[in-house]
């Protein structure tokens, strides 16, 4: 599995996500401002990524500072404006804070890049309990193989630090032999399936066949597809979960064919402040990315244009949520 970052020592080196599949870049940051530019871009993306990635920007702001708690405080504020829905993000920086509350001023920086390496290691960990959940519940539904996985926009080792949340399943099993064949729609208007799925899928030689996001009802009514997981920016406490925009409507459509609809995140990704999916907030994004895709104009200049980067998928569709803390299924009563 390729790597979405890592600490060089130095900087945060991303894997740049924006040039997929064409490029394999990575950029090395070494501020604050550079962290909020690649979360606000997409040069990562991923709920858990953009949380870890987050917090080591908090680091990047505060190291060197004469006033390291009135700085880690500022850096903090100004990173969480990056995107709103996500809410690892949120948990990432309130954690890098709530670490440094009984410490001294000098050692702050010492402590919040412990705290990152602490939160790196936990998702590599986290996203593999993930996996192995989801490996034993996909078996539980298919004895043949290969398993026949249908996903929507990219939760594979290139939403975390590693193996993913929606992909790990399919990473975990294929760890233990068990062969599979994801489906991966190809998630308009950024193309996050077809750009990066397929390209972390292909790199570890694991099938995949890109289709329109428009062709999932045709494959799941010609029985081809075993189960759906897809992953989650926030889960509200009754199990309402946002994801990228598009997901909703496949969790209908596997309703009327009856196929599993999975949910994979980790427990930080659920927000039990919020009552409802009603609650959660959704990102609009700008015109450019639906009229110019690629930087091709493929619409009328002065459109109007309705571009939300997630929607949210209500609970009764969700067959299950699997978190390093098991399969949790409905009803849901997240504390």
């Amino acid at each position: 599995m390729i790597h979405t970052l890592e600490w060089t020592g130095n900087a945060l080196r991303l894997l740049d996500q924006t040039l997929l599949p064409t490029q394999t870049v990575f950029v090395d940051l070494t501020d604050e401002k550079q962290v909020w530019d690649a979360i606000k871009r997409l040069v990562v993306r991923g709920a858990p990524a953009i949380g870890v990635s987050a917090a080591f920007g908090a680091y990047l702001g505060v190291r060197g500072s004469d006033s390291p708690r009135a700085r880690l405080a500022e850096v903090c504020k100004y990173l969480a404006t990056s995107r709103p829905t996500a809410v690892n993000l949120f948990w990432a920086l309130d954690r890098v804070q709530r670490v440094c509350s009984d410490v001294s001023d000098e050692q702050i920086p010492e402590r919040v890049l412990r705290e990152c390496k602490t939160m790196f290691d936990e998702d590599i960990a986290t996203c593999k309990k993930i996996g192995e959940h989801g490996f034993k519940l996909l078996r539980s539904l298919s004895q043949t193989q290969p398993i026949h996985v249908m996903t929507h926009c990219n939760a594979g080792s290139l939403a975390t630090v590693m193996y993913g949340t929606a992909l790990a399943p399919v990473y975990f099993g294929t760890e233990q032999g068990v062969k599979f064949h994801v489906y991966a729609d190809e998630t308009r208007p950024l193309l996050q399936g077809s750009r990066i799925t397929a390209y972390e899928l292909k790199q570890a030689g694991i099938p995949v066949t890109v289709q329109c996001d428009n062709m999932a009802a045709s494959l799941m009514r010609e029985k081809r597809i075993d189960a759906i997981i897809v992953g989650a920016d926030r889960i509200a406490a009754n199990g309402d979960a946002a994801n990228k925009i598009g997901t909703y409507g496949l969790a209908i459509i596997a309703k009327r064919f009856n196929i599993p609809f999975f949910v994979a995140a980790p427990m930080s990704t659920i927000d039990a402040t919020l009552k409802s999916g009603d609650e959660i907030p959704i990102e609009h994004r700008g015109e450019d990315e639906v009229t110019r895709p690629q930087g091709v104009r493929i619409a009328p200049e002065g459109i109007e244009v309705y571009n939300p980067a997630f929607d949210v998928t209500p609970n009764e569709l969700v067959s299950a949520i699997i978190t390093e803390k098991g399969v949790f299924r409905g009803p849901y009563h997240f504390q």
